[in-house]
């Protein structure tokens, strides 16, 4: 296996490893079959188990070899047919990767729709208890601030995503009153 010669990089990226997470950086030459060997050797030796019900393909390159991979299922013409079981992403479909939301022609935002739920629910519940404005500082510190920093640190935080927050943030503390200046 070859993988990636990125420019600025000394190394070619092949593989890189988190906890139980694998992403291999296969090359358009690369095999897919080569890399199936590899992986059943190191499972053989290491005891685990490879769960290829959560292998997913992104494909790198132009869009005519993007969209021959989705077409074909092989990652190079000569290479086998990936498995059933593997999602291929097309352009536009996100993969996530430790909480990164990946691929080609992504929108940015879609992975915050979720978060965004999420904070307003929370915020919904904490505002039933009435707190203080000094309480609602530390909640707001403690959801929303917590469910945004490492999202905004891995994927960026599109203006309209930090709008909505900052509207939410507003009801939340100020209900239909004027904030204060």
């Amino acid at each position: 296996l070859t993988g990636y010669k990125i420019l600025g990089l000394t190394r070619r990226i092949l593989i890189k490893l988190f906890a139980d997470d694998a992403t291999v950086y296969l090359n358009k030459q690369d095999r897919y079959a080569d890399l199936q060997e590899i992986l059943q050797k190191w499972c053989q030796a290491s005891g685990a188990k490879f769960n290829i019900k959560k292998t997913e393909i992104i494909p790198i390159g132009s869009k005519t070899h993007r969209d021959r991979v989705i077409a074909t299922r092989k990652l190079h013409p000569e290479d086998q047919p990936l498995e059933q079981g593997i999602k291929i992403a097309k352009d536009g479909d996100p993969v996530q990767l430790l909480g990164v939301w990946i691929g080609n022609h992504v929108n940015n935002a879609t992975p915050w729709e979720p978060v965004l739920d999420k904070i307003a629910t929370n915020l919904e519940r904490w505002a039933k208890e009435h707190p203080t404005v000094f309480v609602k500082r530390l909640i707001v510190q403690m959801v929303v601030g917590g469910m945004t920093q490492y999202l905004t640190k891995v994927q960026g935080m599109p203006k309209n995503v930090e709008k909505a927050i900052i509207k939410m943030i507003r009801i939340f503390m100020w209900g239909d009153h004027y904030m204060p200046l």
